[in-house]
C-alpha cells in the first residue's frame, strides 16, 4: 500500500488552498505541515497526500512515493532489488527518528530520477 505521496509544487499556497477546496468534497482533510515548506493532506487509510514547495531543502524530486512495508527487512530487500534493478542510492535501510521515533527506510531514484521510498513506521518493527 501507499503510505504517501509527494508532489513540488511552484506556489505552496496557492496549492494548499487548492486541495483543501478539491478535497473537501472528498472528506480529505489537512493533517499536519510546516509554513513555506510542506502541507499533508489526510486521505483515508492511513495514507497521506503530500505538496512541497518545489525550491525547499533538502533538494527533492518533482514526485516521491513511499510505499509501505512489513517488517524491516522487506525495507532492506526493496533497497537491494532496486538496485540490482538499476535503481541510484538516495538513502540506505536504516532508522530516520527524525521523522517519527519507529521510522525505518530506505530511499532510491528510479530510472527516471523519481525518488521511490520503502518504510515501515511500527513500534518494535520485526526484522
Amino acid at each position: 500500500m501507499i503510505d504517501h505521496i509527494t508532489i513540488a509544487v511552484s506556489d505552496l499556497q496557492k496549492s494548499k488552498l487548492f486541495y483543501e477546496s478539491a478535497f473537501a468534497s472528498l472528506g480529505y482533510k489537512l493533517s499536519f505541515g510546516k509554513e513555506s515548506v510542506f502541507w499533508a493532506f489526510d486521505i483515508g487509510g492511513g495514507s497521506l497526500f503530500e505538496i512541497q514547495q518545489a525550491d525547499s531543502e533538502p533538494p527533492l524530486t518533482r514526485l516521491h512515493v513511499a510505499f509501505r512495508a512489513s517488517r524491516k527487512t522487506d525495507v532492506d530487500a526493496f533497497y537491494q532489488a532496486a538496485l540490482d534493478a538499476g535503481a541510484k542510492d538516495n538513502g540506505a535501510p536504516g532508522p530516520r527518528p527524525q521523522y517519527a521515533p519507529d521510522y525505518y527506510a530506505c530511499f532510491v531514484l528510479d530510472p527516471d530520477g523519481y525518488n521511490i521510498e520503502a518504510m515501515i513506521n511500527q513500534p518494535a518493527a520485526g526484522a
